[in-house]
């Protein structure tokens, strides 16, 4: 199989499955030849957009689909590691949406059970690959900011009536929540700049929906860096970012998208080909913008698929999503005590 002929059987075509995943299946140059849906109006939007994808009404009937390279599990959080199971067991591949479970215990559960099966296991941690992060990264790497001390990270909205979709719904034990939904993408940031976490305190609250809609975390990297995470649905002054500071200088990132609330017009970059900003004081330099996208994740996994050995050269290691889920449960023991945490990551012996 070639990297460009893999073919893929897409679960869930929501606002992740249609609006993401499907598209960036499609730009990697993979076959979408089939989707699971049992919403009447989603499976009308499936025979417009993806021409020649057959649709089923669930994850039993796609696994069923002759053909498929790979499974992309684009389905509520809650259910993700009940799904990834099944993939398992059925032998395809499986990409599964972050996060891989709602904690880590059930998600090392499925990592073992694919490492037992040699079946190819990957989670979609694609804002790994937005040429904003590969920006900080390179920055960080090239030694431009010194030694690094800490790290900043918001995702900051203004939702003061929230969505009505299973995310602001859900339980967290269901899935729901800010912790699995934007902390798993910033943890997993965090710990690619600077490497594993072995503490966190954390502060949570739940203002307008079920589960934590407000979040702050502070981990402490074996690195020695601390990485400050806040992710809130209520703020109308969204914050920078991205700040990272070193002994040399800072590393500012004002956004990742323009959504057309830019509070800080001085802070945006100077032009498409610049992606943030290093400072030394009163001196400021652009970066310029790498050529990356979160369509490499899909590239990347095209071209595992045809490798020897498939799962060594997956785009992120599922130990990874283990480890953020791991950070997670100890940020939901530290926002319960109100105290630091140690973050115990379940590995295989």
């Amino acid at each position: 199989m070639s990297a460009a002929g893999a073919t893929a059987g897409l679960a869930g075509f929501g606002s992740a499955g249609r609006g993401i995943h499907a598209p960036l299946l499609q730009q990697a140059g993979m076959t979408i030849a089939a989707v699971s849906t049992a919403n009447p109006k989603r499976a009308e939007q499936v025979r417009s957009e993806v021409p020649g994808a057959q649709v089923v009404s669930d994850l039993d009937a796609l696994l069923s689909v002759e053909g498929l390279d790979l499974i992309v599990l684009a389905t509520p959080s809650g259910v993700h590691a009940v799904q990834a199971r099944q993939c398992i067991a059925a032998g395809i591949p499986v990409v599964v949406d972050k996060p891989l479970a709602t904690d880590a215990m059930q998600a090392f559960g499925v990592v073992e059970a694919a490492r037992a099966a040699g079946v190819p296991l990957t989670v979609f941690q694609n804002r790994r690959f937005d040429a904003e992060h590969v920006a900080a990264r390179e920055t960080v790497r090239s030694g431009q900011l010194g030694e690094v001390f800490r790290h900043e990270f918001r995702w900051e909205r203004w939702r003061p009536v929230p969505k009505n979709r299973w995310r602001e719904n859900a339980s967290a034990a269901d899935g729901g929540g800010i912790l699995l939904d934007l902390l798993s993408h910033m943890i997993d940031a965090a710990v690619d700049l600077f490497g594993p976490i072995d503490t966190v305190y954390a502060e949570t609250a739940a203002r307008t929906t079920a589960a934590e809609d407000d979040a702050f975390l502070a981990c402490r990297h074996t690195s020695g860096v601390v990485s400050r995470l806040g992710a809130t649905s209520v703020c109308a002054a969204p914050g920078p970012r991205v700040r990272i500071l070193g002994r040399r200088g800072a590393f500012l990132l004002n956004q990742f998208e323009d959504d057309g609330s830019d509070i800080y017009p001085d802070l945006a970059d100077a032009d498409p080909a610049h992606c943030g900003w290093i400072y030394t004081g009163a001196q400021r330099t652009a970066v310029s913008r790498p050529a990356a996208g979160q369509v490499d994740f899909y590239r990347q996994v095209a071209r595992a698929l045809g490798a020897r050995d498939p799962q060594a050269a997956m785009p992120v290691a599922p130990r990874d999503a283990v480890h953020t889920l791991a950070v997670i449960d100890a940020a939901r023991a530290s926002a319960a005590h109100a105290a630091v945490q140690q973050v115990s990551t379940p590995a295989h012996r």
